[in-house]
């Protein structure tokens, strides 16, 4: 039988400032379906944590574990210096010093703008500062007394942030707070809640299934696929060395080319690449497009033109039948039908066992 750790009085309000949060071997299932595997998971004080995955990868439900929303099979999970989920524990949402903003505002339509970020504050609080302080942090001092309605999607999630903060949260939580506003108010609203949460210094953990979000909103971003933590470290460290072959093909645009490996080098269609890891047998290694160079004449056969502007993306066909996708500055001219040699100009790049193959290569 769960036991609630805490008293149903709710937890006075302070001042926003981050705990540090614990997961260790946090499980949960609904019926037959395993969500949640072994999850372990650190944030840091006042850090912001990226949580990244495609849907159905579990995060959300991770977020809900760390809320107190949803109580998982086993695990522990520590707020600070306490547990607030384990064996015999299990605090209460409203006693975890938590705020959570979610993918819709949530607003009350009736309630204006200062009522809905006052909304659970004790009286003397809401007319204490509290609020005008929450709504002048988030840009919106002068809106107090408009309804919600008033309002665009992106000040209304603002708004949602605002009452997250007014409660002095050791910890926020934000569950694809963006995805239903539009590109342009989307980038622009995530740097300014990035500036946001490292100015009132408290712990943020950000679900996300957009890469770039994930990569200019978090600190550190873990990688989440199928229940399952694959990595946890900074934007360059997941991009750069990929833990294993999910992430590479998860975070960024990647090419797992087949190569053999021998002397510290991936010998492939494109060329020698040198190896972060050396290894010995067949590998596929992983080479990000703008490390590619393209020049006219060669081998390789140009099939698809990716233009987005700043630069462009040739869909090739190597020497070997290999697909490589090439970034390139601009559009240099390149057009379905070109021949192009193909050259590597990057560090020395992360390998995979080839599956397979995977008792032909080993450490070299």
């Amino acid at each position: 039988m769960t036991t609630i750790a805490e008293a149903d009085t709710p937890a006075p309000v302070r001042e926003a400032h981050g705990a540090p949060v614990a997961v260790r071997g946090l499980e949960k299932r609904f019926g037959a379906v395993t969500v949640l595997e072994g999850v372990d998971l650190d944030v840091p004080a006042g850090s912001i944590l990226a949580l990244l995955g495609p849907s159905g990868c579990g995060k959300t439900t991770l977020l809900r574990c760390l809320a107190g929303l949803e109580e998982p099979d086993a695990g522990e999970i520590r707020i600070g210096p306490r547990a607030v989920t384990g064996p015999g524990v299990f605090v209460r949402p409203e006693r975890r010093r938590v705020g959570m903003v979610f993918q819709e505002p949530a607003l009350f339509p009736h309630m204006t703008v200062a009522r809905n970020v006052g909304y659970g504050l004790r009286r003397h609080d809401r007319r204490g500062g509290r609020v005008d302080h929450a709504l002048d942090m988030v840009g919106l001092a002068g809106l107090a007394d408009r309804l919600p309605g008033t309002l665009s999607g992106g000040q209304q999630q603002r708004v949602s942030l605002a009452r997250a903060l007014a409660a002095g949260p050791d910890v926020i939580l934000l569950d694809e707070p963006f995805s239903a506003l539009d590109a342009p108010l989307r980038a622009g609203l995530r740097r300014d809640v990035r500036a946001l949460l490292a100015e009132a210094g408290v712990t943020a953990v950000f679900v996300t299934h957009d890469q770039e979000e994930a990569f200019t909103v978090g600190d550190r971003v873990a990688v989440m696929l199928e229940g399952r933590l694959e990595q946890v470290g900074t934007p360059a460290e997941l991009y750069e060395a990929p833990a294993s072959r999910a992430v590479a093909e998860f975070v960024g645009d990647a090419n797992l080319i087949p190569a053999h490996a021998a002397g510290g080098l991936a010998h492939s269609p494109i060329g020698a690449i040198p190896l972060a890891c050396p290894l010995q047998g067949p590998v596929d290694v992983v080479i990000r497009p703008e490390c590619i160079t393209a020049c006219p004449g060669g081998d390789a056969l140009v099939e698809h033109v990716e233009y987005y502007g700043h630069d462009t993306v040739l869909v090739v066909r190597a020497c070997d039948g290999c697909p490589v996708r090439a970034r390139v500055m601009g559009t240099q001219g390149f057009a379905p039908g070109d021949r192009v040699g193909l050259d590597y100009t990057g560090r020395p790049s992360i390998a995979f066992v080839r599956d397979g193959d995977r008792e032909a290569a080993a450490p070299a």
